[in-house]
């Protein structure tokens, strides 16, 4: 279940959406991209009406904003956004900066003499308020007050700009030949939004304040919506000490390298840019300007509590604990209850192991609705919630917790805690072997993220609850046998969570277990154990369990029971009840396996007594399953099926394919068990009855390409089949046993007695 107090790290970029840069200190300032830029609104303004249709001129004002905003790029690049928007226009802007560029330096002069007459006449091309009206009036504020020398070392930049444009565009021409038609083609949404990449970047030297800014805002909001879409970390961690370089006291810049580095878990580099972010912040006097002492005492407070949040997240719990205690000292001073609460919900992360969490939560809780933080409330209640739902509390009490919750956010428009109540609800329905429901939720989810998006066509569907419920959604699949659909939906997830983005690790896990799952149903351990080590350094609990499986499947018994008595300490230790009754599970299995049922008896009814404590239904119905098979080992088979109609339906309402089929043979076994007793006609009457129950299983563990099951459901169809005197049949059974024997040779486990 994903951890729901991810949200809470401060993010003093953004609020409510905007960020707020400091003053960077650097005016706007004429370069050859920005003439080329002026070329193309001084052709637009010369162009008739008529000679640009209606569609082309919506094109180029959709292109203009992030041209005007965005970072120099390549004039190659620059012709071809304009070509893919109007060809004609794009025709007479190259014609104009190359007159420009291989005429003289008056001819530059006299084009921004020319600029001016834009405001002039009664009804002027462009409006001085207006976005290219400012942008006019700054570069022609900024080119007059160039010098002479200034003015000559322009022009002679525009020429090597020209030059550098023309033989990229001659090489491009040289590779793939122009196709016309290409301006006639539907811009597409992306190609509409010039964000930087790494072959687009041509300035060397700093950029402007907006340039800055808008950078900055914008790969913040990708790394936060849609990573993918970001600079690689190398290339943005580049540009960001390009601009350091020339402002080392831009506050923002050391907080998005912050951001950055926790991308690739350097926990050195992250702690370091973020301590710079709060010292440049101090220094500049963004905040203590307005608030004197207090926006002093704010940042200091703030940067021990990211400090804690950082130290957190690479499990430092002990250095996270003093930061916070830090934090905690500093608002009190301050009386800042925002920082306040924000260190109690920090507090509860550190300690949500003790039995007496639950107390900070709820008091979080309601001290973050009495000072009006509905986010942070809302994040208490998911967390309260979690934690409820690992105590075994019912799942309508949950659900109705989770819709108070919910009402929260739709009603402040908390898009982003709506995603993560419903991958919380998702996850809780697992849990509880609820996968129809489970089902359901994800769904629900993934169909709520494609249709909201936010600016510059970013979908905002590249967060951690996006990536939990794809998971969800991969297992449930390969649990029922789709395994076409479980790895269209993995491919997609490596698409959108590429292995260097934050939350590759959980479809990485994910992957790992199904390729796990797959090779054990398929008879093949030595994959399995070499997968194991891939599933350790991902979740080290799930590693070691599994790890004891294949020793199991190879009849290692003793080093596999060693292993699992390990990890039953381990997991009673920190309360994982779920893996306990799994191992517990694994345990009994062991003993009849090793034929000892007698032993196997008081873990499986351990395993059911916490199974009903904890309301997991579906692991109580797995526990049942195996207490019936260990009462038919002992010779009580009529027991066994009672005890099977009792856990059967929930097995075949919402289990795994596998587990379908297990239950089916067990069913069958029973009823075989049972009949010795019977008169002649009423057995034979049983033994159909199995038969069908065996072909039912058979068909669940071809599903899932169970072979080594398959083997033992034809072997004892056999048996029946010789039994009723039905030779053909037996034949044919007997055939398909010897041919998959010989694939899978037995380990020495007799057959009849596995389930």
């Amino acid at each position: 279940m994903a951890s729901v107090h991810e949200s809470l790290y401060f993010n003093p970029m953004m609020t409510n959406g905007v960020v707020h840069a400091n003053v960077f200190g650097i005016k706007d300032w004429v370069t050859p991209y920005k003439i080329a830029v002026l070329v193309l609104l001084n052709e637009m303004g010369r162009t008739g009406e008529g000679a640009v249709s209606l569609m082309e001129r919506r094109r180029l004002n959709q292109l203009l904003l992030p041209l005007l905003q965005g970072p120099d790029i390549t004039l190659s690049k620059l012709y071809k956004l304009i070509e893919e928007s109007c060809p004609q226009l794009a025709n007479s802007v190259q014609i104009r900066i190359k007159l420009m560029a291989e005429g003289e330096l008056k001819d530059m002069e006299q084009f921004f003499d020319d600029l001016s007459d834009s405001f002039s006449g009664t009804e002027p091309e462009v409006h001085k308020t207006s976005v290219v009206g400012l942008f006019l009036r700054h570069m022609i504020l900024a080119y007059s007050k160039l010098s002479f020398s200034q003015v000559f070392k322009l022009y002679t930049a525009l020429q090597q700009y020209f030059q550098n444009g023309e033989k990229k565009t001659v090489e491009d021409a040289d590779m793939e030949p122009t196709n016309r038609e290409e301006g006639e083609r539907k811009m597409e949404k992306e190609e509409l939004d010039v964000s930087i990449r790494e072959e687009e970047v041509s300035c060397s030297g700093p950029l402007s304040q907006k340039q800055a800014e808008f950078f900055l805002s914008q790969q913040a909001s990708l790394l936060k919506n849609d990573e993918t879409k970001a600079l690689t970390p190398a290339s943005l961690q580049k540009e960001l000490n390009n601009l350091l370089k020339f402002n080392p006291d831009f506050a923002e810049a050391h907080y998005l390298s912050y951001l950055n580095n926790l991308r690739v878990q350097d926990v050195f580099s992250s702690t370091h840019s973020l301590l710079h972010y709060f010292d440049r912040l101090i220094l500049t006097g963004a905040e203590s300007k307005g608030n004197g002492e207090e926006g002093y005492g704010r940042s200091l407070r703030y940067a021990a509590l990211n400090l804690a949040a950082l130290h957190c997240r690479f499990g430092h719990y002990q250095q996270a604990e003093l930061a916070l205690q830090e934090a905690i000292r500093i608002a009190q001073e301050s009386n800042d209850h925002v920082c306040l609460q924000h260190c109690l919900s920090w507090l509860y992360v550190l300690g949500q192991k003790r039995s007496d969490s639950y107390v900070l939560l709820e008091h979080s809780v309601k001290k973050a609705v009495h000072f009006g933080l509905p986010y942070l409330a809302s994040l208490g209640i998911q967390s309260l919630v979690q934690q409820r739902a690992f105590a075994g509390k019912t799942a309508n009490k949950l659900m109705d917790a989770l819709k108070d919750s919910d009402l929260l956010h739709w009603k402040h428009s908390l898009s982003e805690l709506i995603d993560i109540s419903i991958a919380q609800k998702t996850a809780i329905w697992r849990l509880y072997g609820r996968s129809t429901m489970a089902l359901q939720q994800a769904q629900m989810l993934l169909s709520m993220n494609s249709l909201e998006s936010v600016n510059a066509g970013v979908q905002q569907n590249n967060t951690e609850s996006f990536a939990v419920a794809l998971c969800h959604l991969a297992e449930l699949h390969a649990e029922q046998g789709c395994f076409a659909a479980a790895s269209e939906v993995l491919k997609h997830l490596k698409e959108r969570f590429p292995p260097n983005s934050q939350h590759a690790q959980l479809w990485m896990l994910c992957d790992q277990k199904i390729q796990f799952d797959r090779a054990m149903n398929d008879g093949k351990y030595h994959l399995a154990d070499s997968l194991v080590t891939g599933i350790t350094a991902l979740n080290s609990i799930e590693g070691v369990y599994r790890k004891a499986i294949v020793l199991q499947a190879q009849n290692q018994m003793s080093e596999a029971h060693k292993l699992l008595q390990k990890l039953l300490i381990h997991c009673q230790k920190i309360r994982n009840t779920e893996m306990v009754i799994s191992v517990l599970l694994s345990v009994a299995e062991l003993y009849w396996r090793s034929s000892s049922p007698t032993i196997a008896l008081p873990v499986l009814l351990q395993a059911l007594a916490l199974s009903k404590e904890y309301r997991l239904q579906y692991l109580a119905s797995e526990t049942v399953l195996n207490l019936a098979f260990a009462q038919l080992i002992l010779g009580i088979p009529e027991q066994a099926l009672s005890l099977l109609h009792m856990a059967i339906e929930p097995i075949l309402a919402d289990g795994a394919v596998l587990d379908k089929g297990r239950a089916m043979f067990l069913v069958a076994k029973c009823q075989v068990a049972s009949a010795a007793s019977y008169d002649p006609l009423k057995k034979a009457e049983a033994l159909e009855a199995a038969i069908e129950n065996l072909n039912e299983a058979k068909n669940y563990f071809a599903k899932v390409d169970c072979k080594e099951q398959i083997r033992d459901v034809v072997y004892f169809q056999a048996r029946l089949y010789h039994t009723l005197g039905k030779t053909q049949e037996r034949n044919r059974c007997a055939m398909l046993f010897r041919q998959l024997h010989q694939e899978l040779p037995s380990h020495g486990v007799p057959l009849i007695n596995h389930l």
